[in-house]
């Protein structure tokens, strides 16, 4: 699963990564400079809404059942596996009109130790030496705008598979993001760009355990283990 993640350039960094790319104005600074991102926070997003220009947008992190505000269970992960048998998770489509560029430039999980009296250490995964990226995600309308990201098997991926058996799909080249929003995209055309990112591109460092209370102070100190 990805339950927490990093976003912390600022919109002339991203732009330049992705923006540009894409033809999009990233020009606030709502979503960015980020370092502990959670569940239900409003998070930075590419879409393109009713097939229109692709434009930035924030989202709320974890889909809303239709004309709800809150849940009790926030849908912040969705499996690909369910999307590939469905073409849908949560009754959301993966058609172009749906799919979600969530940005990011790192993202974090944890490994148990095997002491059970100890808890369990946080490790920040980034794609490129730290270059920003996106996760493929889906996203609705409602009272409130709520995206989910999309998860997958590790396996193929060693340096994830390591920590965890889940990874977040990452796209992280200019025509695989165009391609994941384009509306004349079909689903299936889609959902095959998606899959583990190949290790060679993928590198983890042990993190801040004071990640783990997301009312820590955010810093680059949540980035790096302390000595």
């Amino acid at each position: 699963m990805c339950g927490r993640y990093t976003n912390t350039a600022g919109p002339e960094g991203i732009a330049k990564q992705i923006g540009s790319q894409l033809g999009v104005q990233v020009s606030k600074t709502a979503g960015t400079g980020r370092y502990n991102i959670a569940p239900t926070e409003q998070v930075l997003a590419i879409i393109a809404p009713e097939k229109r220009q692709l434009e930035a947008r924030m989202l709320r992190w974890g889909l809303l059942p239709a004309h709800q505000t809150k849940t009790r269970y926030p849908l912040i992960n969705a499996r690909l596996e369910t999307l590939l048998d469905e073409g849908r998770y949560a009754g959301v489509s993966a058609d172009g009109g749906h799919r979600a560029l969530v940005i990011a430039d790192g993202w974090f999980e944890w490994q148990a130790p095997e002491d059970p009296k100890l808890k369990p250490q946080p490790f920040r995964f980034t794609v490129d030496e730290g270059n920003v990226f996106a996760f493929a995600g889906l996203w609705k309308h409602g009272p409130i705008p709520s995206c989910t990201v999309l998860t997958c098997d590790s396996t193929r991926n060693r340096v994830a598979a390591a920590i965890h058996d889940r990874m977040p799909v990452i796209l992280a080249d200019p025509e695989i993001l165009r391609a994941w929003v384009d509306a004349e995209i079909s689903v299936d055309e889609a959902l095959s760009l998606c899959g583990a990112l190949t290790e060679t591109r993928v590198s983890v460092t042990p993190a801040n355990p004071a990640v783990n209370n997301v009312r820590s102070p955010e810093g680059p100190e949540l980035l790096i283990a302390p000595s």
